[in-house]
């Protein structure tokens, strides 16, 4: 049974073939795809006015320079939205749960933000690592941690979005499991714990969609500070 709560963490595979290709693009089938009219069904206004909504809240913290990467962090924030909350659904599998899936959008993100300010702004890039007014003797030691809490950014971001969706998808497992197991023995316990499951339900479909916005918005700010 224990082996079995981690059973939805492994990657899925048909006579050997793995098949996160096809849940990492299956979000993108429920995309609308634009048409030739201005309005074409309910559904594409909706979807419409959520990437715009997303789409100008990101945009708030950056300037006119990092406009330019609202493309790629709308699509992300998207792809995270749709990822996360379709990994709540039964007998599916959520590919942000793997570590290397979320290291591998958090680090080249990441350093593509670093390389950005080195490139336009190096001074001022390399000037983060050393507050201004820091006495002589404590130089190299300020320098050290400055470089390894910016080495830790893509790290934390990576760890933030895997272990929140891994903590919410355990507890949902073990409730789950709690009710069926208390139903025939304590039936009045069991509708107790299916109240808190449904609660811990709506619970997690919120943290899905925060963790989203936060990995998205945090790296609009590692942009921010490089532009």
């Amino acid at each position: 049974m224990n082996l079995s709560f981690f059973d939805q963490f492994a990657s899925p595979s048909l006579l050997g073939i793995p098949l996160v290709l096809i849940s990492l693009t299956f979000p993108a089938l429920l995309l609308v795809s634009p048409g030739n009219r201005w309005i074409n069904s309910r559904f594409s206004t909706i979807q419409l006015w959520l990437v715009n909504l997303i789409t100008k809240q990101l945009m708030v913290p950056l300037n006119k320079k990092g406009h330019k990467w609202a493309l790629i962090l709308t699509s992300l924030m998207v792809f995270l939205l749709l990822t996360n909350l379709l990994g709540l659904l039964p007998y599916t599998f959520t590919p942000t749960t793997q570590l290397s899936m979320s290291l591998a959008l958090a680090f080249p993100l990441w350093l593509a933000t670093v390389l950005t300010g080195l490139r336009n702004q190096p001074s001022i890039s390399l000037a983060h690592l050393l507050p201004e007014g820091t006495p002589v003797l404590l130089i190299p030691a300020l320098i050290l941690i400055e470089t390894t809490s910016l080495l830790i950014r893509p790290i934390a971001l990576g760890v933030r979005l895997a272990a929140n969706l891994t903590a919410g998808h355990l507890l949902i497992q073990l409730i789950s499991t709690a009710t069926v197991a208390l139903s025939s023995t304590m039936p009045a316990v069991s509708v107790l714990t299916f109240l808190i499951l449904l609660l811990l339900t709506l619970l997690e479909v919120a943290v899905a969609m925060i963790q989203a916005y936060v990995f998205v918005l945090l790296l609009s700010l590692y942009l921010q500070e490089n532009i």
